[in-house]
């Protein structure tokens, strides 16, 4: 991990400087910081990055705006770092792509975690051996390509969606609950919050066409957990 190069994107320059030295004293060295959003896309169009923590109010565009325009050329994870603590903050950023949200003020030893969790589940991922397909006819799952086929049409996904539809694909018709999928599929099961977890499975099935007020693929059995039903061909709701 001490490789990784990370991205600070923040104008609050004592927060930079926490950020840098927490992030030294657990050996990762490829740090870089940018403290505009002009100036932090511009980075991610030069360099790659393993993993970006982005604050939410830049001087000159936000980080909503921002994490949409680096959407657009990477897949790299994203975890919001703000003093906008609501809800609609909240699922605004874990929406647009974001992979994980803390609110400042933060512990320090938190945000190592879920860096390190997400950087562990990157590199399990990317390290796997060949993976199957998973052809269920309506749609198709091609994990070694990162690619996903719902009716013969390409559907962009985010890395953290196809990692939490994998998962799914991997352990078909049975129940998870948020926390075992936040543990699992997140690698964290300390610093975790339900709403990462219902986010994302939110926006997989508007993604794989599963009506969202009565789904078919992925089904939430109230006070239980998830489950992940495979589609039989055709359509997930004939």
């Amino acid at each position: 991990m001490e490789h990784a190069k990370i991205l600070i994107v923040d104008d609050e320059i004592g927060i930079v400087k926490l950020l840098e030295i927490t992030l030294e004293k657990e050996n990762f060295i490829h740090i870089d910081k940018a403290t505009t959003g002009k100036e932090a896309l511009q980075l991610t169009k030069e360099k790659t990055f393993n993993l970006i923590l982005l604050n939410i109010m830049l001087p000159d565009i936000s980080g909503f705006e921002l994490c949409t325009e680096i959407r657009r050329n990477t897949d790299t994870p994203i975890i919001f770092v703000s003093s906008r603590a609501t809800d609609f903050d909240k699922l605004t950023g874990l929406g647009i792509g974001g992979d994980d949200y803390i609110t400042k003020p933060f512990n320090p030893l938190e945000v190592i975690a879920r860096i390190k969790a997400i950087l562990r589940r990157q590199k399990m991922y990317e390290r796997s051996e060949k993976k199957p397909v998973y052809d269920y006819g309506y749609f198709a799952f091609y994990p070694e390509s990162a690619i996903l086929m719902v009716q013969n049409q390409t559907v962009e996904c985010t890395a953290k969606e196809l990692e939490l539809l994998h998962f799914f694909c991997e352990n078909p018709n049975r129940i998870f609950t948020t926390a075992q999928l936040y543990e699992r599929v997140w690698g964290n099961d300390v610093f975790g919050e339900e709403k990462t977890v219902t986010i994302h499975i939110s926006k997989l099935r508007k993604k794989l066409g599963d009506d969202t007020r009565k789904p078919k693929i992925i089904v939430n059995l109230r006070g239980i957990g998830y489950k992940f039903i495979p589609p039989n061909e055709g359509l997930p709701w004939e």
